[in-house]
Order: structure tokens, then sequence, then C-alpha cells
């Protein structure tokens, strides 16, 4: 048995307008900086399951599997044990209008333009916003100080 272990996170960038949609974090990791919607893949569902879950669970949007599109792919080494891969999926379609769903895990909602993305935003969902935007498919993130 391997003492290896991965946590995969998916992430979903909500644009219109030249706009992505941020949530502001509340509580112990990164309490007061802006993310994007995302969670962990939990047991027996997909990737693509887990995306759309995540976004109706946090932001009460409606997202059709077949709308998702993946747009970077971010393996992330972080303060913990395990290290993380991030896979980020931009949302072609949705239905409903975002709504903060989870305020006691998140302050506010907002949609800002790409050249005025908040300065307080965690470094994990920036760089999976920064390859979406370069259109490179993959990244590292704190592999002895590589971001890439």
């Amino acid at each position: 048995m391997s003492d290896w272990l991965i946590v995969i996170d998916v992430h979903v960038l909500l644009v219109r307008d030249g706009e992505v949609l941020l949530s502001k974090r509340r509580g112990a990791f990164g309490d007061g900086m802006w993310h994007l919607p995302a969670g962990k893949l939990e047991a027996g569902e997909s990737v693509l399951e887990a995306v759309a879950r995540e976004a109706d669970e946090e932001v009460g949007v409606r997202i059709d599997v077949d709308d998702l599109r993946l747009v970077h792919t971010a393996h992330v080494q972080g303060d913990g044990v395990a290290s993380r891969m991030g896979l980020f999926f931009e949302a072609r379609a949705w239905s409903g209008e975002p709504v903060n769903r989870e305020p006691e895990k998140c302050y506010e909602i907002g949609w800002f333009r790409w050249e005025a993305l908040p300065e307080s935003m965690i470094p994990y969902p920036l760089a999976g916003i920064h390859g979406y935007l370069a259109g490179v498919p993959f990244g590292v993130l704190g592999w002895n100080g590589v971001v890439s």
C-alpha cells in the first residue's frame, strides 16, 4: 500500500460579458479571499457530475454536464500531506441566476472583469484562471516554488 494521496478538486468558471463569477470565502482556509465556485470530488461521482453539483450547491445554477469544457488542470502541492489535482471547467451555458447559497462558507459572490480580478485571491484558483486565459491546458503550483 502506498502513502501517496491526491485530492481531486473541481472548479467552475461561470463567464458572461467578459466577467467571471467569484466567491469570497468564509472560514478557516482563505477567509476573506476570493475563489472560484469549487469543491472536492465525492466517491461514486464523475468529475462532470461534481462540477454540476458544486455549482448548484454553492451558487444555485444548474449546469448540464454536456455544457462543461475542461480548460485547465493544475497539480498543486500545498501545506497538507496530500497533493491536489485541480480540474477547471468552463460552463458554456447554465440556468438560473447565481446567488450565495452557502452563507456559512461564503461572505458574498461577485462578477469581476478579467483585467480587474481582486487582489485578495487564493493562488490555486488564480493559477487556474491564468491557465484558462492563456489557453494552457496544464500547470503546476507549489512544487519547489514552481508556478507554471
